[in-house]
C-alpha cells in the first residue's frame, strides 16, 4: 500500500518537531548566539530545551536525520569549542574522516580511505580550489584540485557537512565525499550580535607565543523595501612552531633495478618488489677491522645492501600568519525571496627555514657507494646496512629558506525564491581565485670532502640513529665552499621560486516543484570553468670557461676576497629537546647564514655582474611552465519522493546527471640551448640559455551518472538507508598538461604530462542503520563499497619517438623516429575495490546521578580495505611494427592514503557554566607512495600510525568565557618508513605540545 505521509508520521520521522528546541549556536570563535524561533509543538513530542555543546550536537543529529543523502554534520559550537587550529582538525571528528598533517598541522583529509584527490570541497556552496606549499617530504606544493584546509581558520564557519552519498543534484567530482563549509550570514542571527575572542598560545618545543583573534558583528534591519542584513567576521592568528628529527632521504640498493627486468649482479635473481632482494644475494654478514673493500668480497657485499641515501638530523622552523575575512549581505524583499552576497578572503603565509647536518656522498648515482670506502659494517636480516664506519665521506651543512604565500578570494551571489504553492528556484553565480606563491626558495650549502672516520648506527634505533662525523661540525674550518658541480650534487647556491594560480567561475540554476503530494521533480544545470597555470624559475647554468687559470672557490662564486666560512655562517644550537638522542649525537652545528651570504654575494640581483651569473628564468625549468582551461557543463533530472510503503515511511531520490568536459592545455619542452660567453674579472663565464618548444592539446568527453538514495523508517526513530551511484573524479589539472620536463637522447627517456588521461570512475554502494533513541543520541552502523573502475598513477610507457609528437629535429645520438623511448607519465590503470564499515555512537550520560549526569561521549570507528592494482612496469615492445616482448608487471597494494582502521573519541562534561572535553584521533599506518614513483626502488613509502590527543576546559561568566586548550598533548611523532618488508625509517620528527589560554566575549 502506497500513500503520502501526514500528521503524526511526519513528526516521528524527525523524532522531534523542527521548532521544538532552542539552540545556542556560536559563530566566529563561539561568541555569537542564534535562537531558532519555536514553532508550535505537536502533542506527540515534548519540547526539551538544551543549550551549549550538547545543543549543537543535537542540532547536527536533527539535520543528519532529515537528509535523504548520507551526511554527517558539525555545527558551529563544535568547531569553536574543539581546540582545532584549522578545519581539517575539526573534520577529523567525523566518522570515516582522517587527516594528514604537515608541520604539525592538519592539511588535507581522507574520507573512507579516499584522499583529497577524490573529495570535493565547497565554500558557501561553491567548489573551491585552495592550495599552499609544504615541505618536500610531505609532498611539496599542492598545485591541483585538492583543498588545503590549513589556509582557513575554523572560526570562520558555522557549519560543516560531509556528504558521503551523492544525488543527481549534487555536483560531480567526488568518489569519496562532498564537504560543504558554510560561513555565517546575518539572517542566521535574530538580532544585533557582536562578539570577539582572543587567545595566547605557547609551544613547548619552539618556545614561542602565538596569538589568535576573532571578531564578528552582525545586524538586520526592517525597511519599506524588505529586510536587510549585514555581517562581517575576521579571524587572525600567528604561529611559530619547530620541527626536529632525523631523516634518510630514503634507502637505496645499487643492485636493485625496480623498473627493469635486469637481474642482480651478485646472484642473477630477479627482484621481487614485494618481498625485497633474496638474502642469498645480500650476503648478510659483518666485516670488522680495516679491511679494504676494494680488494675483498666486502665491497660486493656492502654494495648489495640497502643504505640511507642522506643520513641526517635536521630542524625546520615555521613562521605562519593566517588572516580570514568573511562578509555577507542579505536582502529579503518578502517572505518568499532572499538575495545573498557572500564574500570570503583568506591570506596564509607559512615561511619556513630548514637546516640539516648530512652526509651527501651516499646518494650519488652509480654502483655501490662511489668515492666512499666501507671500513666495516653490519647488516640486519632484511638486507639493511644498519651500522658502519666509512672513509672518504662527503659531509654537508645545508640551509634552506622558503617564503610561502597563499591568497584565496571568493564572491558568491545567490537568489532563492518560492513560486506558486509548490515551486522553488535557486540561482547562484560565483567566482574564486587561489594564488600559491613561493617567491623565495633559496638553499646554500657548505661541504666537507673526503672526510675519514664517519660512522652511523641504526642498529639500536633506526628512527634516532647515532652519528659520529669524525670532525667538529661547529668549527668553520671544517668546511669549504664547493667550486663546481662536478660531483653531481645539487648546486652550492640553489634558487627555485615558483607560482601557481587556480581560478574558478560557475553559474548554477536549480528548480524543484512538488507535482503531487509526496513527489518533487528537480532539474537544473551548472557551468564551471577552471583555470590553472604555473611556473618555476631557476638559475642560468654557469660554467667557468677553460682559460688555464685555477680559480678559488671564493672567486668562482663571487665571494669578496678574504671572506671566510666564519664570516657567512651561523651556529645552530639546542637541537634535540624532547628527543631521546643517542649519546654523542651533535646538538649544534654550523650552517650558512643566508642574510650574510646575500650581502656578500648579492645573489638577489637577478643579473649578470662581476660576482657571477645570478639570473633567474622560467626557461630553466620549462616543464613547470604549463597551463590548462577546463569547461564543465552539467544537467540533471531528479525525483524526490516521500511516501508510506506498507505503512513504512519511505523517502529519498533518484535521478541522473549528464556532464560534458572540455579541456585545452599547454606545455613546454626544451629544444636545445644557446651558449653566450660573458667576461668577468674572474674569467669568461659561459651562460647556457635553453630554447623552448610549445605543445597544445584539446579534448572533450561526456559522462552519465545515475544515482539513488532511499531512507526507510520501519520503527520509530530507526532508519535504514541505501544509496547507489556512479561517480567520477577528474584528473589533477597539473597532470593534464603536455610538455616535457626532461629529454635524454642518450638514455632514450622522456618525462611528460598526459592530456589524454580519463577521469577516475567508480560505482558506489552504501547501506546504513541509524537509531535515534532521543534527540541527543545516535547509534549507527554503515557499510560501503566503492568499485573503482579506473585509477591514475605514474608509470613508464615505451613508445617510438614518432608517437611523442616531438619534432624529429631534436633527435641525436643515432636515434630515429622509430627509436623506442621510455616515457614516464601519468596513466590510467585498472583500479580495484574498496570496502568498509563505520560504527558511530553519540550519547549524553544523563542517566547517571548528579553531578555525573553532565558527562557524555562521542565515539566512531571506521574499517576500510582495498586492493588496487599498480603498474610497476608497462609492457615492452620492439621492432617495426612493434611486437610486445614482455608483459606488464602489476602489484596489488592498498589505496594510497588509506588507513585500514581509524577511530575518534570524545569524552565531554557540561554542567552549568563549566565545560570540559578531551578528544583522541587515531589512524593506522597508510601508504603515501607506491613504486616506481620516486621510491628509489623500494616498493612503497608508509606513514606510521598516529594518535593525537587534544583537550579543552572552559568556564562561562555572564558575558564572557575563559578557555584553556591543549593540542597534541602526547607530542605525537610524525614517522615515515620505507618498503613494506624492511619497514625501515625514512623520517622521524616531532613538533611539541601547543597550549592556548583565551577569552571570548559576546554582546
Amino acid at each position: 500500500m502506497l500513500k503520502t505521509t501526514t500528521g503524526r508520521v511526519r513528526a516521528l520521522r524527525s523524532g522531534v518537531s523542527a521548532g521544538a528546541m532552542t539552540l545556542a549556536i556560536l559563530a566566529a570563535g563561539g561568541a555569537a548566539a542564534q535562537n531558532a524561533a519555536p514553532a508550535q509543538a505537536t502533542d506527540e513530542v515534548d519540547a526539551v530545551v538544551v543549550t551549549g555543546f550538547r545543543a549543537s550536537l543535537a542540532n547536527a543529529l536533527d539535520i543528519k536525520r532529515r537528509e535523504n543523502d548520507l551526511v554527517d554534520v558539525i555545527k558551529a559550537q563544535d568547531i569553536a569549542d574543539f581546540p582545532d587550529l584549522n578545519l581539517a582538525e575539526s573534520l577529523q571528528r567525523v566518522p570515516g574522516v582522517s587527516i594528514d598533517r604537515d608541520g604539525g598541522e592538519g592539511r588535507t583529509i581522507t574520507v573512507r580511505g579516499l584522499s583529497a584527490d577524490f573529495t570535493v570541497v565547497r565554500l558557501n556552496g561553491l567548489e573551491a580550489l585552495a592550495t599552499t606549499g609544504g615541505k618536500d617530504g610531505s609532498g611539496g606544493a599542492n598545485r591541483s584540485r585538492q583543498f588545503d584546509f590549513s589556509i582557513f581558520a575554523s572560526e570562520l564557519f558555522n557549519s560543516v557537512t560531509v556528504r558521503k552519498s551523492t544525488s543527481a543534484s549534487n555536483e560531480e567530482g567526488s568518489l569519496g565525499a562532498i564537504v560543504d563549509l558554510q560561513a555565517a550570514r546575518p539572517f542566521d542571527f535574530s538580532k544585533f550580535t557582536l562578539s570577539a575572542s582572543g587567545k595566547i598560545g605557547w609551544n613547548d618545543l619552539s618556545r614561542k607565543s602565538d596569538p589568535r583573534y576573532t571578531f564578528l558583528v552582525s545586524n538586520r534591519w526592517d525597511t519599506n523595501v524588505g529586510e536587510f542584513g549585514a555581517l562581517l567576521s575576521v579571524a587572525y592568528a600567528t604561529r611559530q612552531t619547530r620541527e626536529e628529527g632525523s631523516s634518510t632521504g630514503r634507502w637505496e640498493n645499487p643492485s636493485v633495478q625496480f623498473n627493469s627486468s635486469t637481474a642482480f649482479p651478485c646472484s642473477g635473481a630477479a627482484y621481487n618488489p614485494v618481498s625485497g632482494p633474496p638474502l642469498s644475494c645480500a650476503q648478510i654478514g659483518t666485516v670488522v677491522g680495516g679491511t679494504s673493500p676494494t680488494t675483498t668480497a666486502a665491497a660486493g657485499t656492502a654494495n648489495n645492501l640497502w643504505h640511507p641515501r642522506i643520513p641526517r638530523y635536521g630542524r625546520l622552523d615555521y613562521d605562519q600568519k593566517r588572516l580570514g575575512v568573511t562578509g555577507s549581505l542579505q536582502w529579503r524583499p518578502n517572505d518568499r525571496s532572499t538575495l545573498t552576497l557572500d564574500a570570503l578572503l583568506a591570506k596564509f603565509t607559512n615561511n619556513r627555514d630548514e637546516t640539516y647536518l648530512e652526509i651527501i656522498s651516499f646518494s650519488r648515482a652509480g654502483a655501490g657507494l662511489p668515492q666512499t670506502d666501507v671500513v666495516n659494517f653490519q647488516a640486519d636480516s632484511k638486507g639493511n646496512l644498519i651500522k658502519g664506519t666509512f672513509d672518504d665521506v662527503d659531509a654537508r651543512v645545508e640551509y634552506r629558506h622558503d617564503d610561502l604565500k597563499t591568497e584565496f578570494n571568493q564572491l558568491a551571489l545567490t537568489y532563492d525564491t518560492k513560486f506558486g504553492d509548490r515551486g522553488h528556484f535557486v540561482a547562484t553565480y560565483g567566482q574564486s581565485r587561489s594564488i600559491q606563491d613561493n617567491p623565495v626558495q633559496t638553499t646554500f650549502s657548505f661541504d666537507r670532502y673526503d672526510s675519514d672516520g664517519y660512522s652511523y648506527d641504526y642498529s639500536q634505533n633506526d628512527k634516532l640513529p647515532n652519528f659520529n662525523y669524525g670532525f667538529d661540525p661547529t668549527n668553520p674550518a671544517s668546511y669549504q665552499y664547493s667550486a663546481s658541480n662536478a660531483l653531481g650534487d645539487a648546486s652550492l647556491l640553489r634558487m627555485r621560486p615558483s607560482k601557481a594560480v587556480n581560478t574558478f567561475k560557475t553559474f548554477r540554476a536549480d528548480v524543484d516543484y512538488e507535482i503531487v503530494d509526496g513527489f518533487k521533480l528537480r532539474y537544473g544545470g551548472n557551468y564551471k570553468k577552471y583555470g590553472f597555470s604555473s611556473w618555476e624559475k631557476r638559475l642560468y647554468s654557469r660554467n667557468l670557461a677553460s682559460t688555464g687559470t685555477t680559480f678559488t672557490a671564493e672567486a668562482a662564486f663571487g665571494l669578496p676576497a678574504g671572506t671566510t666560512i666564519a664570516n657567512v655562517s651561523r651556529l645552530i644550537s639546542g637541537f634535540g629537546r624532547g628527543l631521546d638522542l643517542p649519546s654523542g649525537v651533535p646538538t649544534s652545528w654550523l650552517a650558512p647564514d643566508l642574510g650574510k651570504l646575500e650581502t656578500a654575494l648579492g645573489y638577489n640581483c637577478n643579473c649578470i655582474n662581476a660576482n657571477g651569473d645570478f639570473r633567474l628564468s622560467t626557461i630553466n625549468q620549462l616543464g613547470a611552465m604549463r597551463a590548462i582551461n577546463e569547461k564543465d557543463i552539467a544537467f540533471y533530472l531528479q525525483g524526490d519522493f516521500d511516501y508510506d510503503l506498507f505503512n513504512i515511511p519511505v523517502r529519498g531520490n533518484f535521478g541522473v546527471r549528464w556532464v560534458k568536459t572540455e579541456q585545452n592545455a599547454l606545455g613546454n619542452y626544451n629544444t636545445g640551448s644557446v651558449t653566450t660567453p660573458v667576461a668577468t674579472p674572474f674569467g669568461t663565464i659561459s651562460t647556457t640559455v635553453p630554447t623552448a618548444g610549445v605543445q597544445t592539446t584539446s579534448r572533450e568527453y561526456t559522462n552519465t551518472l545515475p544515482s539513488l538514495n532511499v531512507s526507510a523508517q520501519p520503527f520509530d526513530n530507526f532508519y535504514v538507508r541505501f544509496a547507489a551511484a556512479k561517480v567520477m573524479t577528474r584528473p589533477q589539472l597539473q597532470n593534464l598538461t603536455p610538455g616535457y620536463t626532461s629529454i635524454s637522447q642518450q638514455n632514450q627517456t622522456l618525462t611528460r604530462g598526459n592530456p589524454e588521461l580519463n577521469p577516475m570512475l567508480a560505482n558506489n554502494l552504501d547501506l546504513s542503520f541509524e537509531w535515534y533513541p532521543d534527540k541527543e543520541t545516535l547509534f549507527s552502523v554503515g557499510f560501503f563499497q566503492k568499485d573503482i573502475k579506473s585509477y591514475i598513477q605514474s608509470s613508464a610507457v615505451t613508445m617510438p619517438w614518432a608517437e611523442t609528437e616531438l619534432p624529429t629535429s631534436l633527435l641525436s645520438n643515432g636515434n630515429t623516429p622509430d627509436t623506442l623511448f621510455t616515457v614516464t607519465t601519468q596513466i590510467n590503470t585498472p583500479g580495484g575495490k574498496l570496502k568498509g564499515f563505520e560504527v558511530s555512537l553519540q550519547r549524553p550520560f544523563s542517566f547517571l546521578p548528579a553531578p555525573f549526569d553532565g558527562f557524555g561521549g562521542i565515539v566512531n570507528y571506521t574499517h576500510v580495505t582495498s586492493d588496487i592494482q599498480y603498474v610497476i612496469r608497462n609492457p615492452t615492445y620492439a621492432g617495426t611494427p612493434r611486437v610486445q616482448t614482455a608483459p606488464a608487471v602489476l602489484i596489488t597494494q592498498p589505496l594510497v592514503n588509506l588507513s585500514p582502521d581509524a577511530f575518534n573519541a570524545t569524552l565531554y562534561y557540561e554542567k552549568s557554566n563549566f565545560k570540559a572535553r578531551v578528544s583522541a584521533s587515531y589512524r593506522d599506518p597508510y601508504l603515501i607512495q607506491v613504486a616506481p614513483s620516486a621510491t628509489n626502488n623500494n616498493d612503497v613509502r608508509i606513514k606510521e600510525k598516529t594518535l593525537n590527543i587534544d583537550s579543552q576546559i572552559s568556564y562561562n561568566f555572564k558575558n564572557f568565557t575563559i578557555t584553556l586548550e591543549g593540542i597534541n598533548l602526547t607530542d605525537e611523532q610524525d614517522s615515515k618508513v620505507i618498503d613494506s618488508t624492511r619497514m625501515i625509517s625514512e623520517e622521524y620528527v616531532h613538533f611539541g605540545r601547543q597550549y592556548y589560554l583565551g577569552v571570548k566575549w559576546k554582546f
